[in-house]
């Protein structure tokens, strides 16, 4: 999932991030607002993770969420 679709399915994924990462509050997912970046720092503040594990840490459950019809686009199969 790129950071577009991202900032598009944000109504819809925000539950499953708050799922994911518990230490995250409600005006943190309001902040993030399907922005990667912004993800990113909230798990370096929350978290304390450097940089570059918040980067991959985010992006490895950004790819495992993706939807089932990016999946079968991609030639995967769930």
């Amino acid at each position: 999932m790129n950071t577009d679709q991202m900032n598009g399915k944000w109504k819809q994924i925000k539950g499953a991030v708050k799922q994911h990462w518990g230490k995250l509050t409600d005006d943190d997912l309001e902040v993030i607002a399907g922005q990667r970046d912004a993800l990113i720092g909230k798990l370096q503040e929350r978290y304390g993770m450097a940089k570059e594990v918040a980067q991959a840490k985010a992006d490895e459950w950004l790819k495992s969420y993706a939807m089932p019809d990016e999946a079968q686009a991609a030639g995967h199969s769930r």
